[in-house]
């Protein structure tokens, strides 16, 4: 991890068990800082209006930025780190209302309507009591997070040490062409060995797997607001065109219609 970040204080907001608090609001600015591996009873609903959040949980890796919520239940440990300067809106749902809510965790496109739905419950001044209007409203939002549904846009990882090393390396240089046998050869091992690992390890081949490191990448720098060219550029790719037809292929629409889409 980066040397400049500094530890996140954990809000203890997800600790509070109380059922007439349903959900509990929260927002800050963060800048530079990682909250180390932890876990809460309560589940978490993730958001940032600007910035970008790395979570880690187990074995994958999600990038949380302006086009895409997080969801993670309540016991699950995760690591949250808060690349430069991060609008971070969160929301904690008392277990006694958690039945029928997602049991897995999973980024996802945030709809305008629990968007909003969000703000304002982070509005609501819940240190005392909730009002039957201001329960109403969280029940709506607990309905809304029924129905979100998990986007491809995570990657796993591994504590294989051989594979691990492969990792990095792909992580360290995402335009990187080089092939399967290259790596193969400075791990010492076979293609054949390392292909057998990234689907034993990871569940998708190498190819698969660059290809989805290289979308979360894209992701993020959309969320940077960067241009499709300099992303298609930056990644490794001949042109904007073989970028652009890579991305809807896996997410079912063009970079520029990704993010239309999310500002809906």
């Amino acid at each position: 991890m980066n040397s400049e970040y500094q530890t996140y204080r954990l809000v203890d907001f997800g600790f509070q068990i109380n059922s007439d608090f349903p959900v509990i609001g929260y927002s800050e600015m963060v800048t530079n800082s990682i909250c180390i591996s932890h876990s809460h009873p309560r589940a978490q609903l993730l958001y940032a209006t600007t910035g970008v959040m790395n979570v880690v949980v187990n074995n994958q890796i999600w990038v949380v930025n302006p086009l895409q919520g997080l969801w993670i239940p309540g016991g699950v440990e995760h690591q949250v780190s808060f690349q430069k300067n991060v609008k971070l809106y969160s929301v904690f749902i008392d277990p006694s209302f958690t039945d029928g809510l997602p049991k897995t965790t999973f980024s996802f496109g945030i709809s305008s309507f629990l968007k909003q739905l969000l703000f304002k419950i982070i509005s609501f001044n819940t240190v005392d009591t909730v009002s039957i209007s201001e329960k109403r409203i969280m029940m709506v939002f607990l309905d809304e997070v029924t129905l979100i549904q998990p986007s491809i846009t995570f990657l796993p990882t591994t504590n294989h040490v051989r594979l691990k090393n492969v990792v990095q390396l792909l992580l360290n240089d995402v335009a990187s062409k080089q092939t399967i046998e290259y790596y193969a050869e400075i791990s010492s091992m076979s293609s054949r060995n390392l292909s057998r690992l990234f689907i034993k390890e990871l569940g998708m081949n190498f190819s698969d797997w660059r290809i989805r490191l290289k979308l979360l990448e894209a992701i993020k720098r959309l969320g940077e607001q960067q241009s499709v060219k300099e992303i298609a550029f930056d990644l490794g790719y001949e042109s904007s065109s073989s970028f652009i037809y890579m991305f809807k292929k896996h997410l079912g629409k063009t970079p520029s219609n990704y993010i239309l889409k999310s500002k809906d």
